[in-house]
């Protein structure tokens, strides 16, 4: 039943919260839910059971061109980036109004859609994502260039301006979360766009369209077209009216983004992809802290985080109470329905991440790794899978090398700092990393030494508006929140002037 320990079943017989009303499941251009051009519809899943929710339009190439040429239309014509950005501030306030009223709603979509935790999306995810609207916001009006001193007798200052429609392609597992680190700044600066939200979790990004149409946000400036990476997504990466394309998922999705922008207008191009993050607990910790943190490293989001931590580093002295600590923690996280209030991990996104991650599984028996915990499905219904933890685990095998994408933990023992960091730097990714320890010199050293793009000492996923967020490596390039995460939709223009008695007039 919903709400039961990681070896029961997981299916709830009751409904803890009542199901939502599916509104929206038409493409949404040019201000207008319609239908695709081809007519054709998908399934999406309910993965808490593996039945249909619904069926949803399916765009193509013919409907990207649509929704392009209305991006193209509203940037070149409409009023959006003309407007002071005050008032483009003033809109995208009403925006996050707006979604404040609808919080609930929005929350059992991606619940339903995506398996996450209600409880979490009503608290954190959605409120969460009208305090980026309010941060982008209110930097709108505060898009300045320079003025600039030069050697010669000349004048110069830089306009920043918004670069153009943009396509943006948003991974399934933060359906809500990821979709507005990309829309809530590219409106900001006054761009265009055509979103493409993943094909397993496209509920919410419908509806967020209806309320940016009420919100005043102008006809064009937001298309949504739901459909799958391989034809829709494809369709706006190749597009030669998009002037730059924002994703977020695998990194070998995100070499095939790279190389149509190439083989197209060369469009400017952001990628936030995959990871394996390193988790380093030293001697000093607090093993109770640790154990925690480790846990929620990995099993937060049923691990369908890219910035899970995965490869969890032990320094001998305290591996043995370390492991001792994560059984029993493990034993007790509870896996069930999303909707209760009780559950810590619903069911993985969809059957083929399910399959995926359970063949890892079975890998990492066989590469010789001892599991620890877990390691089974929950139930016989939907696509649950138990807390799993693998011991004596070698960097070179697959559960250490391969982002899995799951709850699954490789836990490795190392002996001093030097060593740590080393093995944890021996990844194709740089996402992030997590570093637990009471030394601050430990902290320093490790911190500058990780070649990763964030680094959190002694807590895990301490996001915040302010901070930027990106990775090294085959984890990407352009960083998403924060300043940079505005700027990387404006081009730099620069006016040059002469000056009096300049030789060049």
């Amino acid at each position: 039943m919903g709400g039961q320990s990681n070896g029961s079943s997981a299916c709830s017989e009751e409904s803890f919260v009542k199901m939502p009303t599916i509104k929206f499941t038409k493409l949404f251009i040019n201000g207008e839910f319609v239908d695709s051009v081809s007519g054709k519809t998908f399934e999406t899943i309910d993965p808490r059971t593996g039945e249909l929710i619904t069926r949803v339009a399916e765009g193509d190439k013919e409907d990207v061109d649509l929704a392009v040429k209305a991006a193209r239309a509203a940037f070149d014509h409409g009023p959006w980036p003309r407007l002071p950005g005050a008032e483009r501030g003033a809109i995208m306030l009403k925006f996050a109004d707006l979604i404040d009223e609808h919080t609930e709603e929005l929350a059992k979509l991606d619940t339903v859609d995506a398996g996450k935790l209600f409880s979490f999306g009503k608290a954190v995810d959605i409120p969460q994502v009208a305090q980026t609207l309010r941060y982008y916001a209110g930097a709108a009006d505060k898009i300045h260039g320079e003025v600039l001193k030069m050697s010669r007798e000349l004048q110069a200052y830089t306009l920043l301006e918004p670069i153009g429609v943009v396509g943006h392609i948003i991974p399934w597992n933060f359906p809500s979360t990821l979709l507005f680190a990309k829309v809530a700044p590219s409106l900001a600066a006054g761009c265009t766009m055509v979103v493409k939200p993943a094909e397993q979790s496209p509920l919410s990004a419908l509806y967020y369209a209806h309320l940016a149409k009420l919100a005043g946000v102008p006809d064009g400036v937001l298309n949504v077209i739901t459909g799958y990476g391989e034809t829709a997504g494809a369709a706006i990466t190749h597009h030669m009216d998009v002037d730059k394309v924002s994703f977020t998922g695998s990194s070998e999705v995100g070499r095939e983004v790279m190389q149509a922008a190439a083989k197209s207008n060369l469009k400017a191009v952001s990628l936030e992809l995959g990871g394996k993050s390193p988790l380093l607990i030293f001697d000093d910790a607090d093993v109770d802290m640790a154990a925690d943190l480790a846990l929620l490293g990995i099993l937060f989001n049923k691990g369908e985080i890219c910035v899970a931590s995965s490869r969890v580093f032990v320094q001998e002295g305290v591996y043995d109470q370390l492991v001792k600590k994560l059984t029993e923690k493990a034993k007790d996280w509870v896996v069930g329905d999303p909707f209760d209030p009780n559950v810590r991990q619903g069911p993985q996104v969809d059957k083929t991440q399910y399959e995926k991650i359970l063949t890892y599984i079975e890998h990492g028996k066989r590469e010789g790794a001892t599991l620890l915990t877990g390691g089974k499905p929950v139930g016989k219904k939907g696509y649950y899978i138990e807390p799993t933890v693998f011991t004596d685990v070698k960097d070179d095998m697959l559960i250490a090398t391969d982002e899995i994408f799951g709850p699954v933990m490789s836990l490795m023992k190392f002996k001093t700092i030097e060593e740590g960091i080393e093995r944890a730097n021996k990844t194709k990714y740089g996402l992030a990393a997590g570093i637990v320890t009471k030394n601050i010199d430990v902290a320093n050293t490790v911190s500058r030494s990780i070649r990763a793009g964030t680094i959190w000492i002694n807590c895990y996923f301490a996001f915040d508006n302010d901070v930027p967020f990106g990775g090294y490596k085959m984890s990407g390039f352009g960083r998403d929140f924060g300043m940079q995460g505005l700027h990387k939709y404006l081009h730099t223009k620069s006016v040059v002037t002469p000056i009096y008695n300049s030789p060049w007039l």
